[in-house]
């Protein structure tokens, strides 16, 4: 038996019996959810999964303080009731501390939920307190929003020191030291999160005087923002509102250092992974990089209209880098991977009217303990609701702790047994096929990696088999392109021979058939502009010619599109619905074609529409000479081959734009500058085409509407 199989062995002996022992309490559980549980790959397509976490106890809710209070009779029968809580933090001991802003306390109870202390630093009493956390040594960091400061408490709770705002010319005039949130790295620097503050967290050593802000966001530029620099006066950029970055909302540390921090009122990058230098750890990681440019965190179900950008409110990270964030709007509650690779999102509907266990109505804050249980504040409620993990979210996170951590045999058959359960799982694949490709069994690797839509892999696998293939088949690929070589000999020595030269210049006389004017295609690449030419004055191409040319090029590019390997086309993963996408080929074609005509006849164009038309057909010829070989060549090159094959595509596109300008010039007898502007506002008269189909369309249904409407009333009535 191999040695990686004896570690694995007991490892599933112990999952096996942990998990026999809570199945039946775990299913029972399942059968009564108030929500439903989601996966969505990077193609955005929704998998409906097994619950990853069930609904546990409630906390704080109508709790007995009498135990704890220390208190005489009168408070025998005393209750917690919490009044608008902000925050929560789950200590070492997984004690929660909760900051109880209502009641202007912070609220200690201990792992069972039992009411331990309150703190209300009678010495220097709290006003608001919207954050709190607690270091490994017990100690107590308090955000006193309503006093403009952090608050410092010892282990017994007695007051060490109070961080006002800080004094420094670092920090400007209208900065407003609100904190809401804190964390404190293992050296005792303060990482606050004030109120609004778009400057990134204020980090403040031991002492709390003021270091720097700490990992801002950036602003978003658009096209427009260029636009304005080009065309906007200084004095019209001062009366402009400022552009500014969205504002950290939260923040949480693990056990490495790593500060992660989650924005509000943005779209993309709302969660980041800030290493010592505040560089993101998240960016590039993500298994679908190449499909997810700028991620975004913070899922939705699918059917629920996403109009408005994710409000995350809070995060917290586990003992292996999970992360889990809840949104203030949609209450759902979104889990990714130390990578940022999303795990599982839950959520349910919220009823104004009854709170179901398991369901937040206003999440506030979100926190983890030792068991894997996840925390949520409700502050509408004023309770805790907790979440335990169920049969299939243990398997997924055991097998993917091991995944992260690069053991990838002991992971395999973790992960079968979660594809057994759900074999629509994508993180399953991901991580069977991370296991082969460990295994160098290249060839299953490169289909799981397939399967589960993951270029990156599927580039490195496929790379993998062909250098295999390459190192078995190079005898014979040499004597092939020998034999090659040598055929190609004796055919120039044959052709010398029997061919002489005076027979190469014999030419038959011009014939303006079908096929002649297809060939015509062959001269308009050597000689763009007399070819051009000699098509609007001597007939050397017709209708049916660029008709039948048109079809090809839109067969081809509709190839292009379906048939270009996976590693430079995700999108052939789902499927490539080539019919839209050949109604818009064909109709921006022919709208060239009429603006064009148009424009140059109210410029001296001297091309007729019958001109345009068919010249606009051959101009489209580098599709089918460059495109379709492309589209082969596509299947034997990788991601390291990335340059060649975006060179080639944009030379299909560039031959195509020098073309066009040599139509212009050759049909309507302009000159190059002359063609460009006539192309300039023939590009102007294709937008306008089509802003006014699109609004005939949708008057049109709005008339359609309106008579079916009326059609209704006459009904009914």
């Amino acid at each position: 038996m191999n040695k990686w199989k004896l570690r694995v062995l007991p490892l599933m002996l112990v999952a096996i019996l942990t998990i026999g022992l809570e199945l039946p309490i775990l299913q029972a559980a399942a059968q009564w959810l108030p929500y439903e549980t989601y996966y969505k790959d990077g193609f955005g397509q929704l998998v409906k999964t097994q619950a990853a976490y069930i609904p546990g106890e409630v906390i704080g809710y109508n709790a007995d303080v009498s135990a704890g209070s220390g208190g005489g009779e009168s408070e025998k029968n005393a209750k917690l009731q919490l009044n608008g809580p902000k925050d929560l933090f789950v200590d070492g001991r997984d004690h929660i501390y909760i900051a109880d802003t209502g009641n202007n306390r912070i609220v200690q109870l201990d792992e069972k939920g039992a009411f331990v202390r309150e703190l209300s630093v009678t010495e220097s009493p709290l006003k608001r307190p919207n954050g709190v956390f607690v270091d490994s040594d017990g100690e107590i960091y308090v955000a006193d929003t309503g006093n403009n400061r952090v608050v410092h408490l010892d282990a017994n709770g007695k007051l060490l020191k109070s961080y006002g705002r800080p004094e420094t010319s670092f920090i400007p005039e209208s900065f407003k030291f609100d904190p809401v949130n804190l964390i404190v790295d293992k050296r005792g620097f303060l990482y606050v999160t004030t109120l609004g503050a778009f400057q990134g967290l204020v980090q403040l050593d031991t002492d709390g005087e003021f270091i720097s802000f700490f990992g801002p966001n950036k602003v978003a530029f658009s096209l427009f923002d260029v636009f304005k620099r080009f065309v906007y006066s200084r004095e019209m950029y001062q009366r402009e509102l400022k552009k500014l970055p969205g504002a950290i909302v939260s923040a949480a540390i693990d056990r490495e250092g790593f500060i992660y921090t989650v924005t509000k009122e943005i779209e993309t990058a709302q969660v980041k992974k800030l290493n010592i230098a505040g560089i993101d750890q998240l960016e590039g990681k993500s298994d679908f990089e190449s499909l997810q440019k700028n991620r975004s965190f913070g899922e939705n179900f699918y059917g629920r209209e996403r109009g408005e950008k994710p409000q995350l409110n809070d995060l917290t990270v586990d003992d292996a880098g999970n992360i889990t964030v809840v949104d203030t709007i949609s209450n759902i509650v979104s889990q990714y991977d130390t990578n940022g690779n999303l795990l599982f999102f839950w959520g349910g509907e919220v009823s104004a009217a009854t709170s179901k266990r398991g369901v937040v109505t206003a999440p506030a804050a979100i926190s983890g303990n030792s068991k894997g249980e996840l925390l949520v504040l409700d502050s509408t409620n004023n309770l805790i609701q907790v979440l335990k993990r169920s049969q299939f979210g243990q398997l997924v996170h055991q097998a993917n702790a091991l995944t992260q951590e690069g053991r990838y045999e002991e992971s395999e058959p973790i992960w079968n047994e979660v594809y057994r359960l759900n074999s629509q799982y994508t993180p399953a694949l991901i991580g069977l096929a991370k296991a082969a490709y460990k295994k160098e069994d290249y060839k299953r690797a490169e289909q799981l990696f397939r399967k589960a839509g993951v270029v990156g892999g599927y580039s490195e696998s496929f790379w993998q088999n062909r250098l295999l293939w390459f190192q078995n088949h190079f005898g014979l690929l040499m004597n092939i392109a020998l034999v090659l070589g040598a055929l190609y000999l004796v055919r120039v020595r044959l052709t010398r021979k029997f061919f002489p030269k005076w027979a190469s210049d014999v030419r038959l006389p011009p014939k303006f058939s079908f096929f002649e004017r297809l060939k015509h295609v062959f001269y308009l690449i050597k000689h763009p502009v007399d070819g051009f030419y000699a098509i609007r004055y001597e007939g050397k191409a017709g209708i049916a010619s660029s008709i039948f040319l048109l079809i090809l090029v839109t067969a081809s590019y509709g190839y292009m599109k379906s048939g270009t390997n996976f590693t430079f086309n995700a999108a052939v993963h789902v499927g490539v619905d080539l019919l839209p996408l050949t109604v818009q080929f064909i109709g921006i074609w022919f709208g060239f074609v009429v603006s064009n005509y148009l424009i140059s006849s109210l410029l001296r164009g001297e091309g007729r529409f019958r001109d345009v038309f068919i010249s606009s057909s051959y101009v489209l010829f580098p599709i089918i000479l460059i495109g379709i070989p492309l589209t082969l060549l596509s299947k034997a090159l990788t991601l390291n081959e990335l340059a060649i094959f975006s060179f080639l595509k944009l030379s299909i596109m560039i031959w195509i734009a020098l073309l066009i300008v040599w139509m212009v010039q050759g049909i309507h007898n302009y000159t190059f500058i002359e063609a460009l502007f006539v192309i300039l506002l023939s590009l102007v008269a294709l937008a306008i085409i089509i802003i006014l189909i699109f609004i005939f369309i949708s008057l049109s249904m709005e008339l359609i509407n309106f008579i079916n409407s009326l059609y209704q009333e006459v009904i009914i009535r």
